[in-house]
Formats: structure tokens, C-alpha cells, sequence
């Protein structure tokens, strides 16, 4: 299990120069984005979750102090509420950009979701 401070960390390594073009951008939003399993590009696997394993039904409760929404780019990354702490942790392995990734259940649907982390919003 990653941490905030671990996320916050993990994603301050990101290589700026080389994400502007690299494999990951189909990836690159600053907000929760649908995506389907067939654009997730090759090389940004997992290294972690944020999800804690001692708990069966994490929270639905979303943290927005600051009026922020949901698909908000600037809403806080705060991993013990939702979305996030039903997220798994990716990373890609050429310019280390990280990512949030976590699938929606509806009635009728499976939505694949992913975030790009800002380690600035994370708390």
C-alpha cells in the first residue's frame, strides 16, 4: 500500500522532459478521465494501490475543501477518500509520470478511469 506521502514522493520524479512526448501522454490528464484496457499504452505498470487492505467497502465520501468536484483538475488527490482509495498506482517506466487508475461499476457498465498524479495536489 502507497501512502500520501509515498505518492507525493513517486511523483515528484517524474522526467518533464521526456513526458511532452512520450507513450503515456493517451494518459496525461490532470482529471479523472475514462480510458479504455485497449488505449492503456505498454510500459506504465503497476506499483502499488492506495486502497487499504484492511478495509472491505472503502468510503463513496469525496474530499473537495476547497469546492472542488469530482472531475475537477485542480481537486486534491486525497488518498483515504473516493475515488482514490480505490485506486491502483501505475507508473511509466520511461518518464517515470504516475498515475491513478480505478474502475467505476454501474448498473449496466465498467468504466476504466485514470488521473495523472500533480504531487502538488496530493494530501
Amino acid at each position: 500500500m502507497i501512502d500520501a506521502a509515498q505518492l507525493r514522493e513517486l511523483a515528484s520524479r517524474k522526467l518533464e522532459a521526456q513526458a511532452a512526448t512520450c507513450r503515456c501522454r493517451v494518459l496525461q490528464t490532470p482529471a479523472w478521465e475514462s480510458i479504455t484496457l485497449e488505449r492503456w499504452p505498454e510500459g506504465v505498470d503497476p506499483v502499488g494501490t492506495l486502497r487499504a487492505p484492511d478495509i472491505d467497502e472503502p468510503t463513496f465520501e469525496e474530499f473537495h475543501p476547497d469546492g472542488t468536484r469530482y472531475d475537477s483538475p485542480d481537486a486534491p488527490i486525497a488518498v483515504a477518500w473516493f475515488p482514490f482509495n480505490r485506486s491502483d498506482v501505475h507508473v511509466c517506466g520511461a518518464c517515470r509520470t504516475v498515475f491513478l487508475r480505478y474502475t467505476e461499476y454501474g448498473g449496466y457498465y465498467v468504466d476504466h478511469r485514470v488521473r495523472m498524479v500533480d504531487p502538488a495536489l496530493v494530501v
